[in-house]
């Protein structure tokens, strides 16, 4: 099956493919870290997972961002089909913190109709299995 972006994909059903479509494009927008993911205020388990973990906090979260796009094409993602707005995808990544610790973080992205590019909708610290 060929995706909205002309990878190659195995859809729905968790099977593993061999990087996000287009992660070269990939949009990682910042105010999803300074407003949620490392915000104690919005998300405070979230953050202090983050912070203890890796490390990060919305004070460094520029170099969190780096850390995602300097790791994105070597973990696998996981076409989890297509919400009606966009096709939706999942990667675990091992990344190494700021504080010398690794974690696994799991990213999900989305394609939404009409474009090429993946675009960053959540992110948290996980215990899920990275697969490469």
């Amino acid at each position: 099956m060929q995706s909205a972006t002309g990878g190659s994909i195995i859809p729905l059903d968790g099977v593993i493919m061999d990087v996000l479509p287009n992660a070269d494009k990939a949009v990682i927008p910042i105010e999803k870290f300074i407003n949620y993911s490392l915000n104690f205020d919005k998300d405070p388990n979230k953050a202090m997972a983050f912070k203890l973990a890796l490390g990060y906090t919305r004070n460094n979260a520029g170099r969190l961002i780096d850390n995602i796009y300097r790791n994105i094409q070597a973990h696998n993602a996981v076409c989890k089909g297509n919400n009606g707005y966009g096709d939706i995808y999942e990667s675990v990544m091992a990344l190494t913190g700021e504080n010398g610790k690794i974690a696994n973080v799991l990213t999900a992205w989305i394609i939404e109709n009409g474009f090429d590019f993946p675009r960053l909708t959540t992110i948290h610290v996980t215990k899920k299995k990275v697969t490469r």
